[in-house]
């Protein structure tokens, strides 16, 4: 359990500048002709740069704060055993869109997010080629810091279904998004990889994203904190807010939206997928 003296308000600065240290560490790896690729299950890459991220963003935290566990997607797996006595840990993606880094598209984050009783509380996405860093906290809201340390408040953008605009992802654009999307109209459609595809929910240029895909815990908890304080909320497809340290890491297919509580619902041709794969009509 997290030390009570060291709210995580006090903890944002030390946080902030984390993520810029992190993201200096992939940056060494961004401009080498060998990236030092390898693959995880799953066809998962894997490059130095991850490896680099991950350790220092772990020491770090063990630093700052000793008695909060640190959870990383590089890290070695924790039975749920373990795991479910935490209230308070660390939930860490040391490089968020491995395959936009690979790509050298810049598209790729930074994640850290702090949860406490399975919500993040605290949340970071640095997006270092973009010199763009997102990251909100409980009680204090959500900010975009860009280059030349220029910060300032955000907030999302109002659904409004004349004119929507949604965000997919840049690399795993599914038959069942398009599917989605093509019930739209008129739709505005963005393309941008990692989890700035939540960040642009959270800062008003963009309604919706929909994610009908596989995604880990990692991939979404310190977004989830940033969009949630800017007034958006992230929901599986019946509606329930995302949830972390399940005993399985996988997030079931979710749905971020500008408007909490916009019917999204009505772009289902056959209704609402539910999260053991039977449908309920709309």
């Amino acid at each position: 359990m997290m030390d009570t003296a060291l709210p995580i308000q006090t903890l944002v600065p030390q946080l902030v500048t984390l993520a810029y240290q992190a993201g200096e560490a992939v940056m060494k790896f961004y401009s080498q002709e060998e990236l030092g690729t390898t693959y995880k299950e799953f066809d998962s890459p894997l490059t130095c740069a991850d490896i680099a991220s991950h350790d220092l963003i772990v020491e770090q935290l063990q630093a700052l704060t000793p008695s909060v566990p640190v959870l990383s997607e590089e890290s070695k797996a924790v039975p749920y055993d373990v795991r479910q006595a935490w209230r308070t840990f660390w939930l860490v993606d040391p490089l968020d869109g491995t395959k936009e880094f690979i790509k050298r598209n810049g598209e790729f984050t930074v994640n850290i997010a702090l949860i406490e009783d399975g919500r993040p509380v605290f949340g970071i996405v640095h997006a270092p080629v973009l010199k763009a860093t997102y990251f909100g906290a409980r009680g204090l809201g959500a900010f975009k810091q860009t280059a030349h340390h220029q910060m300032r408040q955000i907030e999302v953008a109002k659904c409004e279904p004349a004119r929507l605009k949604v965000v997919v992802s840049r690399s795993h654009a599914s038959d069942e998004v398009k599917r989605f999307l093509d019930k739209i109209d008129p739709l505005e459609c963005l393309s941008i990889g990692s989890s700035l595809k939540i960040c642009l929910v959270a800062e008003g240029e963009a309604h919706l994203y929909p994610r009908l895909g596989p995604t880990m815990e990692w991939d979404t908890a310190a977004a989830q904190c940033v969009v949630e304080m800017a007034g958006g909320s992230i929901t599986d497809l019946a509606g329930q807010t995302l949830r972390y340290n399940k005993p399985d890491l996988h997030n079931p297919d979710f749905i971020v939206s500008g408007t909490p509580g916009f019917p999204w619902q009505r772009y289902f041709e056959n209704g609402v997928v539910e999260p053991d794969g039977d449908k309920r009509s709309l």
